[in-house]
């Protein structure tokens, strides 16, 4: 079966992803396909262990600073609060989710307001290289959102967004504009675009297969012989 006919569109895969996947059963396949290093660090976590999110990755470039409007300077962008953050955070779509990397761990780079302005993009999530900050705001708005954990101090002074939808490397992992991020409690995946409809293919199939072997354990079978049949363990 062609993944063409299993979804029709990201929203559809995006539900099945939801309700059948689970983050560490698509990294098996990319492993089987050769795609060993697509797991960022596993200090990346959800601010609450049952968000999950997945997206289309829309990138963003962070950069250290040291004042929030510096007067010398031989770039006008270092004279403009947050650089081009609110560019960035106002160009999310429906399905995308805020990924970003570049800054030094010494600051937040997602907080209440900005998950109340993606989620009214119907944007799926945010991913950063970083702190977030305002947990109990976000945890009420309820948006999925991954970091190094919670500090509330903030970016202002201490970080700009010099760029957004280019390449990134996040933990040593590029990352394209419109690959799939996909995350939950036990990590967060970079599904690059060339691949990913062979990959969920196959782990949909696999998580499907999956379902068997469980219905064949719990009959009595042994683990010996249901991997000889399924293939599955």
């Amino acid at each position: 079966m062609c993944a063409e006919n299993i979804w029709k569109s990201d929203q559809e895969l995006f539900k099945i992803a939801k309700e059948e996947l689970f983050v560490a059963l698509v990294g098996d396949v990319l492993d089987k396909m050769g795609y060993l290093h697509q797991f960022l660090s596993p200090r990346i976590k959800p601010l609450r262990k049952d968000m999950i999110t997945i997206g289309r990755a829309m990138t963003v470039l962070e950069a250290d600073t040291f004042e929030e409007s510096p007067q010398q300077t031989n770039n006008p962008l270092m004279q403009k609060p947050f650089g081009i953050m609110f560019e960035a955070l106002d160009s999310l779509k429906a399905n995308e989710v805020y990924i970003c990397s570049g800054a030094s761990p010494r600051y937040a780079l997602w907080g209440g307001l900005m998950s109340t302005r993606a989620l009214k993009l119907k944007a799926a999530g945010a991913v950063v290289d970083g702190y977030s900050r305002d947990s109990n705001e976000i945890e009420k708005l309820n948006f999925p959102t991954f970091s190094l954990g919670t500090y509330a101090q903030d970016q202002g002074p201490r970080g700009k967004v010099i760029d957004y939808r280019v390449p990134i490397e996040f933990n040593g992992v590029r990352i394209n504009p419109g690959d799939i991020v996909y995350g939950d409690r036990d990590g967060v995946l970079i599904v690059p675009q060339e691949i990913e409809k062979e990959a969920f293919k196959g782990a949909i199939e696999k998580a499907r297969g999956e379902k068997l072997v469980q219905k064949a354990l719990e009959a009595g079978m042994s683990t010996v012989e249901a991997y000889e049949k399924f293939g599955i363990m």
